[in-house]
């Protein structure tokens, strides 16, 4: 099987609020630092890629330069049909079909008929050939696709939409498109998941419908903001165990109670807290190794992603994520 970055199509979903975003651009990074051309696609109304860059916000459906052979999109279903339709029609014809009203009842109507013009777009954006002759192509397409249920859904609809159009141009794109996602050498599926038992238990679930849906299996699970194990079960004892010793001392020299003196409190306290500390980091650290341990019996390619420590992520930090997964992809 081709590695990651040998495919056409990577697709990145999970559990919303995992950071897929972060890690779609962070593959992206990764992809044009090793002389790929790529372009990371936001579906479901979201543009967030321009900012984290330093750029203004540009127009759904247009095709931005991020950095040095890497661009975004945020896909535009309706910018996006009429792209279609002009390329299955010609231009007059395309614009007609698309302003029609029947066609527009059909197309809000019809069972994944948005997702599918959706996912025609990103089949699109990996061809060598464009729909616009001027339009350049791209080595690698990665996809921040929506929450894991959402995302299936439009994973699945060439084939929900296939079903209802049998045959003609529009039944022929979408096998073109099926076609795409369920060959393993040409798309790779990747979820992203916290550490934690519902957002783990969520990608276990998403491996098993994708496998029932698609044929197809996760290539990978990227475990995001992962904590450094820092103490051994022994020395975090030691660690306790230094927490005891005033309360002890106290009680030798003064029968139980502890000396006045608002420095020996402060210290204590202090102490105290930081053993506390301690105890939280280690406890939720094991937490986490124990919710990789799951994925691994599953026999899942785990990559973990060292937590980010900053008041937000900026494109500093996704460089260095981007750097971690280059070494483990």
């Amino acid at each position: 099987m081709p590695s990651l970055l040998a495919r056409q199509l990577v697709v990145v979903t999970g559990k919303g609020g995992v950071g897929k975003t972060t890690i779609a651009a962070a593959i992206g990074l990764l992809a044009a630092e090793r002389d790929l051309t790529a372009i990371i696609v936001e579906v479901g109304d979201q543009s967030r890629l321009p900012a984290l860059f330093g750029l203004p916000a540009h127009q759904p459906g247009v095709e931005t330069q991020l950095a040095q052979r890497l661009s975004s999109i945020s896909i535009d279903p309706d910018r996006a049909l009429l792209e279609w339709l002009q390329a299955l029609g010609g231009r007059v014809s395309g614009r007609v079909l698309a302003s029609s009203g029947t066609f527009q009842y059909f197309a809000a109507a019809a069972p994944g008929a948005k997702e599918l013009v959706t996912m025609v777009k990103i089949w699109e954006l990996t061809q060598a050939t464009r729909w616009q002759r001027r339009a350049r192509g791209y080595d690698l397409v990665v996809v921040d696709a929506p929450a894991s249920g959402h995302a299936l859904g439009l994973l699945r609809s060439p084939h929900t939409f296939g079903a209802i159009a049998r045959v003609g141009p529009v039944a022929g794109q979408a096998e073109k498109v099926r076609a795409l996602l369920e060959d393993p050498a040409r798309s790779a599926y990747l979820a992203v998941a916290l550490a934690t038992e519902m957002a783990v238990t969520e990608a276990l679930e998403l491996q098993d419908d994708l496998h029932e849906q698609l044929g197809q299996s996760l290539d990978a699970v990227i475990v995001n903001g992962l904590l450094p194990q820092r103490f051994s079960g022994a020395e975090l004892a030691r660690i306790e165990a230094v927490d005891e010793r005033p309360v002890a001392a106290a009680a030798r020299a003064g029968g139980g109670a502890a000396a006045p003196g608002a420095g020996n409190d402060d210290e204590a306290a202090l102490t105290h807290a930081a053993v506390r500390a301690a105890r939280s980091v280690h406890d939720r650290a094991r937490l986490q190794r124990n919710q990789i341990a799951r994925l691994r019996r599953r026999g899942f390619t785990v990559i973990g992603v060292p937590f980010a420590w900053g008041a937000q992520l900026d494109l500093p930090a996704v460089h260095v994520i981007a750097a971690h997964l280059g070494r483990q992809l």
